[in-house]
This record gives C-alpha cells, structure tokens and sequence, in this order.
C-alpha cells in the first residue's frame, strides 16, 4: 500500500491530519519523529501525483515523502467508528455499524472506501447540518468535492430533485455511486470527475467542504453555477480566518456562520443588486454537465 506521508513539526500534527482528512483521507495514523517533528500519513491515491494535487499548497517547513507498507492506517479505525448524530433528525452511520436511531431520524449508511471519510470530521458534520437545513423539495444541488458523496445523498433525502457530485478523484466519484445505491438513491445522485469548470447550468445548493485555497480558486465558477436565488454552502476554512475567501467570493454575502472544533460553515447568498448578474450566467438548462 503506497502511504503518503506528512512530517511536519509536532505542535502542528493536528493541522497536518486535518490536511489529510480534507484531503480524501480515510484514515489518518500518527507517529513520532526525530528532533521535536511528527509524522502524520494516510493513503490518498495510487497514484503519487494526485495524491500532491489532491492536498494542494502546504507551508514550505513540511516535508512530503512516500513510502511502501504492507498494512494502511486506512483500516485500522474500522472497529473503532461510530454513528454521527449531526441533528435531531439526522445521523450519518457506518455502513457496517447497526443503528437503532429511534422514529423521525434520517440515517445515512456511508462506506468511506478511498474517500474523504463517515461524516466525523467537523467541516462534514457542520456540512451536512447546513444541507440538511437548506435544501428544499425539488431543489437542483451541485456537491464540489463530494468525496463520500455524504452532503449529495443528505440532499437527495432531503426532498432534493437531484444531487450532481463532482470530485477529482476517483475513488470519491466510485464511493458516492456505490454509497447512493446503498442509501436508495441512486437514480438521483450523479457522480462524476468532471471539473466544476466544466459544470453548466445554475443550482439551488451549492456545497463546497474543500480547503480557503482551492475555494479561492474556484470562486468564480462556485459563483456561476449558484442560481439567482441560491445558496452556497462552503466549508474546509477555520473559524475566524477565512475572511480572504469571503472577498474572493464577493459579492456573495455570508448571512449565516457555524463553527465547530475550529472549523467554520458559511452560508452564502448573493445580495439583491447581484441577482441579475447571476441570472444572465444561468442560461443553460438547470444542473447541465458538459460532455
């Protein structure tokens, strides 16, 4: 198994798993190293250059390597997991974890496989609370990086028409196929590799749980794909710090924040003056994708 390690210095262990974990990591394993540094690893992609794309800039003290085992830290967590409760009607599970959540409760059922993981890390939970809260009967929902595709299944039963999941990596477009027909919605949810670039139309919901540089990058299609009318839901930012995303994605204005463990959700909507710029992008057929 081809592991992808981080060695970072150890007061920022932490931040180097959140990394990993942000960056389609199932499972993330912990080590000492030599002189006051830490090894954080996890398997990301077979191949070594996805795995470099898919964490995106790091600060320059940290050192990226890659070595060969015979066992991934990707497993080892499998015995340990537990279900999620995200709110009081929502609880995203383990796929292999019996869950009695009691009448009233939604519960997801996630196989994590190569992907981003169960729903644990607070940048999903608060995610997928958002999703929960937003969506609306007959809503169109585009989910970018939707790794497990947790938050475009959540639509789906939420009352969502339908749910477009983009990721880069392949394991995440193979995980939210596979983790759709496992939830019973499959026929709703597409998943593809397509680059939001690519991405046409306007959508009701739009989530984004990636990281402040690749949000920053994407603004200006996160922006053109968002309907008149719509919501833009990101997170993978920390609380506090996170205002240069926000300029980035003017003139959408933040009109709702939730933070957990120093991580941070923002609700978005374009204010009424930038309503009719949105509305003459969205001029191709809701939720198109370019072939």
């Amino acid at each position: 198994m081809r592991l992808i390690e981080l060695v970072v210095p150890s007061d920022e262990a932490e931040l180097a798993a959140d990394r990993l974990w942000c960056s389609g990591a199932g499972g993330v394993e912990e080590l000492d190293g030599e002189q006051g540094t830490s090894v954080v690893r996890t398997v990301l992609a077979a191949d070594d250059a996805l795995s470099i794309e898919r964490l995106g800039p790091l600060p320059a003290r940290w050192e990226v390597r890659f070595v060969d085992v015979e066992d991934a830290p990707s497993e080892s967590w499998r015995d340990h997991a537990r279900p999620i409760v995200v709110n009081s009607e929502l609880t995203v599970a383990p796929a292999w974890v019996d869950v009695d959540a009691g009448p009233g409760t939604t519960v997801v059922r996630i196989e994590p496989a190569g992907s981003f993981g169960l729903g644990d890390h607070p940048t999903t939970r608060l995610s997928a609370d958002a999703m929960w809260r937003t969506v609306s009967p007959g809503d169109q929902v585009l989910d970018v990086g939707c790794g497990s595709g947790v938050l475009a299944i959540i639509a789906v039963l939420r009352g969502a028409d339908r749910s477009v999941a983009v990721d880069i990596a392949e394991a995440a477009r193979e995980a939210t196929v596979a983790n759709s027909e496992r939830n019973g919605v499959g026929a709703r949810v597409e998943a593809s590799c397509t680059p939001l670039g690519e991405v046409e139309g306007h959508f009701d919901v739009v989530a984004a749980n990636i990281l402040a540089p690749t949000l920053i990058e994407l603004a200006d299609d996160l922006e053109r794909v968002l309907a008149p009318a719509g919501r833009l839901l990101i997170s993978g930012i920390l609380a506090g710090r996170h205002d240069h995303v926000l300029e980035a994605l003017a003139p959408l204005t933040p009109v709702r924040t939730d933070e957990s463990d120093s991580w941070a959700c923002v609700e978005l909507v374009a204010p009424s003056g930038a309503r009719d710029q949105l509305a003459v992008r969205a001029r191709t057929p809701m939720g198109a994708i370019r072939r």
